[in-house]
């Protein structure tokens, strides 16, 4: 979940992590001047025009409304937070990221910050196991101002907390005495561990309207995300590795897929309710023209899947266009003539779905 940077500095708060005085648009305001910020979950909000300085209320309330009508890199602006502007500082940088394949902590630090930190020379990195961490932290930024390594030392005690994939806190604030505050903060964390993380599910029920795909599968408890809101192929797929090759595969073959799903099949138990649900969100893509069902099932019993489907379509009768179905695994055949007395082809193999799109 890529949290936005509001809810991130609320939480980071409880990690004794301090930030510019803020608060959301139409809440009281902290003292001027202010800095007013889109929220969204995506960089690039300063190039974007998404973050700008307001000397008094009535250009901040025209710097709010003109941030909060935007869009960034395809993101809408979700609500828009408004910051004392601290004043001259000196800007560093600091960040820790999973690597997926060693299951390492990067650490990043700089002595400057800004825009395109990732490409100074003289950003520092450290790799460490998670039990080693405050060790890189403080290899990290020696010979730094030590407010570096005292950011990063809280940062990593909150990665460890939170399950983070990543935080970042660029630029750093750090003033003449020494002292810093997270001038703007990213936080990324795993959607696999909510269940072990009461603060963050509070946050989602909470603001669920900015989460709204992280929501869904709170209530829901299987992943669904929209890659691509003018896309023509509807997927109901699982696997959430398949399902991101498939999407990976369609693209090259320029084709445009609507959707990114992981049903998990094995959660049914009987119940469409599960495939009703998909299947009325995908009726609501505009352009939707076809629904490309890819199951690979282990624990799953396909002729019982081929039923629920059918229940699940006939639950749905807004959705009209055709279906192409490849599926694989346990009682195929009964899946085949359970669909093809429906009127619906199916295959084992993708290459011949795919063709068929």
């Amino acid at each position: 979940m890529y949290l936005l940077e509001h809810d991130a500095k609320v939480l980071a708060a409880l990690f004794d992590i301090p930030a510019p005085p803020g608060a959301l648009f139409g809440e009281a305001l902290p003292p001027g001047p202010w800095v007013v910020k889109g929220q969204v979950a995506a960089g690039g909000r300063g190039k974007a025009g998404a973050i700008r300085k307001a000397a008094d209320v009535a250009e901040l309330e025209g710097h709010a409304r003109a941030i909060a009508a935007m869009s960034v890199r395809g993101q809408p602006v979700r609500a828009v937070r408004i910051e004392q502007n601290v004043g001259p500082t000196h800007e560093a940088y600091v960040a820790l990221l999973l690597e997926p394949a060693s299951g390492a902590v990067r650490v990043l630090m700089s002595g400057s910050g800004g825009v395109d930190v990732e490409h100074q020379a003289g950003l520092r990195a450290e790799l460490a196991p998670l039990d080693a961490l405050d060790d890189a932290v403080r290899r990290a930024g020696d010979g730094l101002p030590p407010a570096l390594t005292g950011a990063g030392l809280r940062l990593a005690r909150m990665f460890r907390a939170c399950e983070a994939l990543l935080i970042e806190i660029n630029p750093l604030f750090i003033r003449a005495d020494g002292s810093w505050l997270a001038g703007d903060m990213k936080l990324i964390t795993d959607d696999n561990a909510l269940y072990r993380q009461p603060a963050l599910r509070a946050l989602v029920e909470r603001a669920g309207a900015a989460y709204p795909e992280v929501r869904l599968k709170l209530d829901h408890g299987f992943d669904y995300v929209v890659v691509d809101p003018e896309g023509d192929i509807g997927l109901l797929t699982t696997g959430a590795g398949l399902s991101m090759m498939l999407i990976d595969e369609l693209r090259a073959r320029g084709l445009k897929p609507y959707n990114f799903l992981d049903v998990r099949t094995g959660g049914m138990r009987g119940d469409p309710t599960r495939l009703i649900r998909v299947l009325e969100w995908i009726a609501a893509g505009p352009n939707i023209r076809v629904v490309l069902v890819n199951i690979f099932a282990g624990i799953t019993h396909l002729g019982e899947f081929a039923r629920l489907l059918l229940q699940a379509r006939a639950a749905v009768p807004q959705l009209t266009v055709p279906f192409v179905v490849r599926l694989v695994g346990t009682a195929f055949e009964e899946a085949e003539q359970i669909l093809g007395a429906a009127g619906i082809a199916v295959t084992t193999e993708l290459e011949q779905a795919v063709a068929q799109l």
